[in-house]
């Protein structure tokens, strides 16, 4: 029998990251669905759509050759090559294949641009609010997060002068720039980008742009911070506009200097990207007629959040220029952002996310809803908040 008294290692420093509360919104959601509860949930960034039907028939002739198998750790020629040409016709960028690396999903291409351009200790500026799973990866790494707030006033933009005032309080080694942000969906506006890119190679700062809600912008145009400059690391990913989370795929443009070491550092944790699915990446890049009729629908739910948010209470409502969230304070007498979730959740079966997600500091005020889901389900969760008890 084993001995019970010996004392157990306790878990390392490194994995005492917060907990992605969305995901901790969406598990009590499952669990109440399980129970016979009627649930919406607005608290995920997963598109309501299947992936584009192209995608679906690729992968099914593929595996008729019934040999689905490791791919290099760059991904296939065949997808890189693709991408290259997607970076030409949508943005008039050159982009040479040698650049384009495939990962599992954004999230694995974050690890890699994280482990291959820094080193334990260094700094990375992120904004707040901002996309929680940025900080967890960073501090697990053994990296410093260094949150930089940005408000309601400001459009939630992160600017030039924000970077430049952290890094000369104490010298940053990176920065992390979405556009369109999560939870916000700000987009930052082009002259903008431009400054942030520039000040950021002057300082000698590693630029990473995270551009996985392209092709999601509403109210402005989206650039790639590939129009400014070969130095900045980008990660995209076919899981938001392509409707494909689940199949874990997505791809990361590097500078020459920074290929090799993500590609020897993806042989080891990944070995390569899932082949199926990129097979299925491929195709869906040419299935613009599925992709663009779920895009309308989105327009459709931001324009009715839009117009019946205020009416609900809520204010500081963030500018949804793009991607499919809504991020904004919770009404005057909602008291604590999680608090006001857990009730929603409870009396509505609305499921939302509280703001401590993505702001440590000031997130007990905000929530983020998503309106990634068919407009019938947004109409109804809105129905029934307008009618909650207490309201």
């Amino acid at each position: 029998m084993p001995k019970t008294d010996r004392p157990t290692a306790a878990p390392s420093q490194r994995s005492a990251v917060e907990p992605f509360h969305a995901m901790d919104v969406l598990a009590r959601a499952n669990r109440m669905r399980a129970a016979g509860v009627d649930v919406i949930s607005l608290a995920v960034g997963q598109p309501f759509a299947p992936a584009p039907k192209a995608a679906v028939k690729a992968t099914r002739r593929f595996l008729e050759h019934g040999r689905v198998a490791y791919t290099d750790a760059l991904g296939r020629t065949d997808l890189r090559q693709r991408l290259s040409r997607h970076y030409a016709e949508h943005y008039g960028c050159e982009v040479p294949v040698e650049r384009i690396a495939v990962t599992t999903g954004s999230s694995a291409g974050f690890n890699l641009a994280f482990l291959a351009a820094f080193d334990v200790g260094d700094r990375i500026a992120i904004a707040a609010p901002g996309y929680p799973a940025y900080r967890n990866i960073i501090r697990a790494l053994g990296l410093i997060p260094v949150e930089i707030e940005v408000d309601a006033s400001e459009g939630y933009v992160l600017h030039a002068d924000h970077l430049a005032a952290s890094h000369a309080k104490t010298p940053l080694q990176g920065v992390l720039v979405a556009s369109p942000a999560n939870p916000t969906g700000t987009v930052t506006p082009e002259a903008e980008l431009e400054r942030l890119i520039a000040f950021a190679e002057d300082a000698g700062i590693r630029f990473i742009s995270d551009e996985i809600y392209h092709n999601l912008t509403y109210a402005k145009s989206e650039v790639t911070a590939l129009s400014f400059s070969h130095a900045p690391i980008v990660v995209n990913s076919f899981s938001k506009f392509y409707c494909m989370t689940g199949w874990r795929i997505g791809w990361m443009v590097l500078p020459p200097e920074l290929v090799r070491p993500a590609e020897r550092i993806g042989q080891s944790l990944y070995i390569s990207a899932p082949e199926l699915s990129q097979i299925a990446a491929m195709a869906a890049l040419d299935a613009a007629d599925d992709l663009v009729a779920v895009r309308e629908g989105y327009v459709r739910n931001r324009a009715f959040l839009i117009e019946h948010l205020p009416k609900l209470g809520f204010r500081d409502i963030a500018p949804i220029d793009g991607g499919f969230y809504a991020y904004a304070t919770v009404p005057d007498d909602a008291g604590d952002s999680a608090v006001f979730a857990a009730s929603i959740l409870d009396d509505c079966g609305v499921a939302i996310t509280p703001g401590i997600d993505f702001d440590l500091r000031r997130g007990h005020r905000t929530v983020r809803l998503s309106y990634a889901c068919d407009h019938a389900s947004l109409v109804e969760a809105v129905r029934r908040m307008e009618a909650r008890p207490n309201r």
